[in-house]
């Protein structure tokens, strides 16, 4: 094997492991906005089926309270997760491309890249950062709803929380 060969695949050996771990973010945080919107559509479901009847009931009205505090808190969670595929889908493409200039650079011996090829990398690190930083937001966040869920929280006490 070539010793020009061989420093290419040593080279190019961290970017592609960063991929396939940025990858195997995006399909697990897909997964989860997936969870979510058919969370969202779930009770929205639930809040047309209770208020097809008279809501009379003040647990129904309660109930309907809940979802929709629920919901909103949802929405938000959703716009977060969006951001965090954002900044991982961002992180996949800082890889690739620094994988490519490692290769042009070991291939046709251009000078210059050095620098670039490095900022690409490092972009690649602070925008799985940045998704981390989003992730664990998002996990408080979720919480907050399974909280929500279990108390059965009136909504008008909790206005200001949203």
């Amino acid at each position: 094997m070539n010793p020009n060969s061989a420093q290419l695949i040593n080279a190019m050996l961290v970017p592609a492991v960063m991929i396939i771990a940025t990858a195997i973010l995006i399909f697990s945080t897909n997964d989860k906005y997936s969870m979510i919107v058919n969370r969202i559509r779930l009770l929205k479901s639930e809040s047309m089926r209770i208020g097809d009847y008279t809501v009379e009931k003040a647990e129904d009205k309660k109930r309907i309270s809940n979802i929709e505090l629920q919901i909103s808190h949802l929405i938000h969670r959703i716009s977060m997760v969006r951001i965090i595929i954002l900044s991982y889908s961002t992180a996949l493409v800082f890889f690739t491309v620094s994988a490519v200039l490692l290769a042009v650079r070991t291939d046709f011996q251009i000078n210059g890249y050095y620098w670039v090829t490095i900022g690409f990398f490092f972009g690649g690190l602070l925008a799985i950062l940045n998704g981390v930083v989003f992730s664990v937001i998002e996990i408080f966040k979720g919480y907050r709803i399974v909280q929500l869920e279990i108390s059965e929280i009136n909504y008008e006490e909790h206005k200001e929380t949203l």
